[in-house]
């Protein structure tokens, strides 16, 4: 098995990080909803959109300008609640129990667990103040007026705190919607409420089951106490046509509020500023801080926009009072200085374009929801003039970079930065487990290459279909140039096997038109990519990848006799183990599967890697949760069983690393103690051996 490159890229992040930045630099990350590489005129050189079909994004083209400009720059998944985890915990969205499509659901169950690092731990970890604006979506969880946690918004009571939500992860100031805006509260505005896609009468009834409004904190500030109606009017009325103005207002007041104490003013800031728009439905804001937004989007030419166009646009007003905001301020920490100079912007989106029109996509195939580049190949621009990425310079031509970077990076990247070690996965630590820093890139040198994979495929027969990239791979010690890459179906995520259905060179078929697959002369090429592909499915994590070893040990529970070569331990607890072919259950509840509170209990006398569990609802009910020795549970879901609204079943998988002695814990009960419990057996147990 080749590893070079990966070792590379990761001695390489190492001997960076000794390197100790003068002052924490502050961050804002923005990012849009659905924005594709062709709905910004920052990139129109780059996509040959004409000046009639080319929005114009003035402030994008500013920070282009100031900084840097990536054309290579990649979302984890092509969907935003994936998306959104990978970017957050620099892990891939389907290492969680989200295999593709969206949190769907009034509730979603949080898809971060409450251990799990964040980049607003990250952050907080060096004393910054962190807030966050905008769409959230990657799980809530309500409470119910007993206090205890909400089994789904059925029994939620929207005037008790959130049980789980964006404060948990470490934001200590927050103002957002719970998912799309359209599906976060029943619209209190006078547009749209019963004409186009929302003619569904005044939703605003005690018995909604739309969302919660605005909320605050941990609070719904639209709640009125009534059910879960909403508040029809005032300040916290839910207006789908004023939150772009809403979430930019919120961000200043973040922002101001910080600088107006000498005390909060000499800590650094992180602000996560994630869009509404441009997800459907459209609903462009009148104006935001004072600047026009409908009907002032323009293109290139001068010609008006539709209403999409607008949407779009207000994101590049919002960004540019982000930007005076900087330009203007005085910074603190640096007197005589304002605080653009020493602040980190970064703009990008999600995921592609919501529509199939090249003049969003750019000139790639396909849009949101597909593996092809036009689902995942994003805007991203950055600049920090002090941090020497970018010149800081709004009349200069700014920089461009074709380097492969992915938004799941900004963990490692920032971790850099900050000159904090990111976590200790080998000693069994959790997080930024496909992470790598892409600072070097920022400032125009190479990085080395490594794998990197994307899922979600709307093409695909099953949409957990993904495809890995690789460039200029090394095969049988000759390089075999070009951008490789090789598309699998869904039994790749699901079950740990690799199924290869496509394969392209985007180095000179960049819309993905002429299948390699079957070329002879690229076997060997093929074999390989296959391989990166298990490996790194299968590991754990990129960074985990380099530790572990060929060596798997296959636990069968149907089987009556295991292999040997690894001292294990198995306890039950509420009775006794039974095997049949089903797997793994326990005689002493309900039934001889694993119910009424039941746990299998596992532990190994040396450190492992939990590659894999398969477990089986069979006529049961896949519920309970997992635990690795006293880490945050989370919850169980099985081969045969969805757990949402799309398929999500699958093997249990990238569970992390079990040190020696440690109790993998397969437990039966609620989560979080309200839900119905699980009814089920082990079928299967995969681990590996640690270098």
């Amino acid at each position: 098995m080749v590893r070079s490159p990966l070792t590379i890229f990761v001695a390489l992040f190492f001997l960076g990080s000794l390197h100790l930045f003068s002052a924490h630099p502050n961050v804002i990350l923005m990012m849009a909803d659905d924005m594709g590489m062709g709905d910004t005129s920052a990139y129109q050189d780059f996509t040959g959109n004409t000046d009639d079909v080319q929005l114009h994004t003035p402030q994008m083209e500013r920070l282009a300008r100031m900084g840097v400009r990536f054309t290579d720059a990649h979302t984890p998944s092509s969907r935003c609640s994936p998306t959104r985890y990978g970017l957050l915990t620099g892990r891939y969205p389907w290492r969680n129990r989200l295999k593709y499509w969206v949190l769907f659901g009034v509730q979603g169950d949080p898809m971060i667990e409450t251990d799990r690092p964040t980049l607003a731990t990250l952050f907080k970890s060096r004393g910054y103040a962190t807030g966050m604006v905008g769409k959230w979506h990657v799980g809530l969880r309500y409470t119910r007026s007993d206090g205890k946690p909400a089994a789904a918004w059925e029994d939620a009571d929207l005037t008790k705190p959130l049980t789980d939500g964006p404060p948990e992860h470490g934001f200590d100031f927050c103002r957002f919607t719970s998912r799309s805006h359209g599906t976060s509260g029943p619209d209190a505005g006078k547009k749209g409420v019963r004409i186009g896609k929302n003619k569904k009468g005044d939703r605003n009834t005690p018995n909604q089951a739309i969302g919660p409004g605005h909320v605050h904190g941990r609070l719904s500030v639209s709640a009125t106490g009534n059910g879960k109606q909403l508040h029809r009017d005032g300040p916290n009325a839910y207006i789908l046509h004023a939150l772009g103005g809403r979430h930019s207002d919120s961000a200043m007041e973040f922002l101001t509020n910080h600088f107006s104490s000498k005390t909060s003013g000499k800590k650094p800031f992180f602000l996560y500023y994630a869009s509404n728009s441009n997800h459907g439905p459209y609903t462009p804001d009148k104006k935001i801080g004072g600047k026009a937004v409908i009907g002032a989007g323009r293109m290139v030419s001068g010609k008006k926009t539709n209403v999409r166009g607008d949407y779009v646009y207000e994101n590049d007003v919002a960004l540019g009072r982000l930007l005076d905001f900087l330009k203007t301020t005085d910074d603190p920490r640096r007197p005589g200085k304002k605080l653009m100079g020493n602040t980190i912007v970064v703009f990008t989106s999600d995921n592609g374009a919501e529509i199939s029109a090249k003049a969003a996509t750019g000139p790639f195939r396909s849009n949101k929801g597909s593996v092809y580049e036009g689902g995942h190949r994003v805007p991203f621009l950055v600049a920090w003039p002090d941090g020497r990425v970018g010149d800081g310079d709004e009349k200069s031509s700014g920089e461009t970079s074709n380097a492969l970077i992915g938004l799941q990076d900004m963990y490692a990247t920032f971790s850099r930065i900050l000159n904090v070690p990111l976590p200790d996965l080998r000693n069994g630590a959790k997080g930024a487990e496909d992470s790598f820093s892409v600072l070097s890139a920022w400032r125009g040198e190479e990085l080395a290459s490594r794998p990197m994979i994307f899922n979600d495929h709307k093409e695909g027969k099953d949409g957990a279909a993904s495809a890995l990239r690789l460039d200029d791979p090394e095969v049988g010690g000759r390089i075999i140039n070009g951008k490789w890459k090789i598309f699998f179906d869904a039994t790749l995520l699901r079950e740990g096997k690799a199924r290869p259905v496509e394969l392209f060179n985007l180095a000179d078929d960049p819309m993905e038109q002429t299948n390699r697959l079957k070329d002879g002369d690229l076997r060997p090429l093929l074999e390989h990519l296959v391989e990166q592909a298990l490996w790194h499915r299968n590991s754990g994590g990129h960074r985990l990848a380099i530790f572990t070893t060929p060596k798997r040990l296959i636990l069968d529970w149907r089987k009556k006799k295991q292999p040997t070569g690894l001292r294990i331990t198995l306890a039950t607890k509420g009775g006794k183990p039974t095997m049949n072919e089903e797997g793994l259950g326990i005689a002493g509840g309900g039934t001889p599967q694993v119910d009424s509170g039941e746990a299998i209990l596992i532990s190994f006398g040396q450190d492992v890697l939990i590659e894999s569990a398969a477990i089986v609802a069979g006529t049961g009910t896949c519920g309970g949760f997992y635990q690795i020795g006293d880490k945050a549970p989370l919850a169980i879901y099985c081969v045969d069983a969805d757990n949402d609204s799309k398929d999500q079943q699958g093997i249990l998988s990238d569970l992390g690393v079990l040190k020696a002695g440690e109790i993998l814990r397969l437990d039966s009960s609620p989560h979080y103690g309200v839900e119905a419990p699980g009814n089920w057996r082990l079928r299967e147990l995969i681990v590996r051996t640690l270098d």
